[in-house]
């Protein structure tokens, strides 16, 4: 739970009325202007919401700029940002010719395999020969390769299930799996912080949801007994099934799911667990297994095992792992297997090149090094930002942490002040937080070496004091490379 400074909470208040109110007023003079010229609508609904449209008008365009930033080299520890300009307040955006080498804390690369790696890249371009960019079709025609059944097999041996089936959308695992598994009469029970994915799965299903505080198992175990004392809506009856959803890795939070506390009251109440792995799969635990190795949980007592491969396997898709009558009854009946176009075969190619190098299998010790350092770059750089005083979310070990903005007039500030100093940062507001909850996204990659991350640091502190976001005193001013962290060769 964040608790917003009560200052913060008022000053922020204050910002959204005024652009709210001049924006109201630009609409009024718009309305009077509109009024004596003609169109070709008249009598036609509007197509865009009245308050949505009004959001992007007025608030969301004005800072656009530091939103969708092109890139023009693989997303590594440093790309290439492509330069945009605005003749028109910021309403369009042309791209430049132009760009700029800058330190990337955005992209989702936890373990570095996003760029040219030595083992993975060789043997997705000899499946891109072999097969093509993509089969066309989906799993059930002709869109199942070699590359796909050794893909599932891989995946079901990594996560520790007996069978997995893989997708091409990270987003549409969720969002399709969801509605097969639970219908009319069933419960979902969902965190409050879930992914989009999950929200709009949950609603496509016809289920009744039910919402529980944010990674809080005691309101957990209070929604379960209510609901179940309760039943369902008018008839009173039983619960056909309870599925309680929630996340590895809480992708705006940065927090660790409190995942032995919640298995242990499902397991109380016969509810059935789904686990979103997305950012947390490969990223965190001794082997990189996810949040069941790193909490010592039984995958068995997991019910459903979701991930996607965007994170920390530099590819595309997601997976749904768990028991063989679970995954076939999914075969018959998920859209997004039954419709959806299968994985590309180069993209699955990387996937199982990616899982062996962070098993060791190809020989190496890369990959155990790279889930060290990924872990050590991360509580590195958490704890040197809250020592300077900035507000960090989220939980050690984990490479996602946000910094709080709060205020809508820092979020342009904050980005693009970090953009000058060559830092490319992700910013997120309104809708995808609370509208008082904006942030700074930082993602860390166990690509990005120690020099890298001082940079970082500096910068960010530098524009931390010009933006004013450091709400808590900072402590005595050390160097930061003598900070205690192992250097891998």
């Amino acid at each position: 739970m964040i608790t917003i400074p009560y200052l913060t909470a008022i000053t922020t208040y204050f910002s959204y009325g005024l652009l709210f109110a001049f924006g109201q007023l630009r609409d009024f003079f718009r309305r009077i202007v509109d009024w004596w010229s003609s169109s070709n609508l008249q009598g036609y609904a509007p197509i865009c919401l009245g308050l949505e449209d009004f959001y992007i008008r007025r608030l969301y365009l004005r800072i656009q700029d530091c939103f969708g930033r092109p890139i023009a080299s693989a997303p590594d520890a440093w790309f290439h940002v492509v330069e945009r300009f605005s003749n028109d307040c910021n309403k369009t955006l042309k791209r430049t010719d132009k760009t700029k080498r800058c330190l990337n804390l955005g992209s989702y690369n936890y373990l570095g395999f996003a760029a040219a790696d030595e083992y993975c890249t060789p043997r997705a371009i000899g499946s891109l020969k072999k097969f093509s960019p993509s089969t066309c079709s989906s799993r059930v025609d002709g869109g199942t390769t070699a590359l796909h059944t050794e893909l599932e097999e891989c995946v079901a041996n990594f996560v520790g299930k007996p069978v997995a089936l893989v997708f091409g959308m990270g987003y549409v695992t969720n969002s399709a799996i969801i509605p097969v598994l639970i219908g009319k009469g069933g419960l979902i029970i969902s965190d409050s912080l879930n992914h989009s994915s999950i929200v709009n799965g949950a609603r496509g299903s016809g289920a009744s949801i039910a919402v529980f505080q944010h990674n809080t198992p005691s309101n957990l175990e209070k929604v379960l007994r209510e609901q179940i004392a309760n039943g369902q809506p008018r008839t009173h009856r039983s619960w056909k099934k309870i599925i309680v959803v929630v996340e590895g890795i809480y992708s705006m939070e940065g927090e660790l799911c409190k995942l032995p506390e919640i298995v242990a009251i499902c397991k109380k109440y016969k509810a059935y667990v789904y686990l979103d792995e997305a950012h947390s799969i490969g990223a965190v635990g001794k082997t990189g297994k996810g949040v069941c190795e790193l909490f010592g949980v039984d995958t068995a007592d997991v019910d459903i095992m979701m991930g996607t491969f965007t994170k920390s396997f530099g590819s595309c898709g997601g997976y749904i792992a768990g028991s063989k009558e679970l995954i076939q009854y999914l075969k018959y009946t998920c859209p997004a297997h039954l419709y959806g176009t299968s994985i590309s075969p180069p993209a699955a190619q990387q996937i199982i090149s990616a899982i062996k190098v962070i098993l060791g299998e190809d020989g190496s010790s890369r990959g155990a090094q790279k889930l060290v350092r990924i872990r050590e770059n991360s509580n590195f750089f958490r704890s040197a930002l809250q020592k300077m005083g900035f507000e960090v979310l989220g939980d050690n070990d984990s490479p996602v942490m946000p910094i709080m903005l709060y205020n809508p007039a820092k979020i342009p500030a904050f980005s693009r002040e970090c953009l000058k100093r060559n830092v490319a940062i992700v910013t997120v507001g309104f809708p995808a937080t609370p509208l008082l909850l904006a942030r700074a996204r930082i993602c860390i990659s166990s690509s990005h070496t120690k020099e890298d991350l001082v940079k970082a640091l500096e910068v960010i502190s530098t524009v931390g004091d010009l933006v004013g976001i450091k709400y808590f005193p900072a402590e005595p001013k050390k160097d930061l490379q003598e900070e205690g962290m192992v250097k891998l060769d």
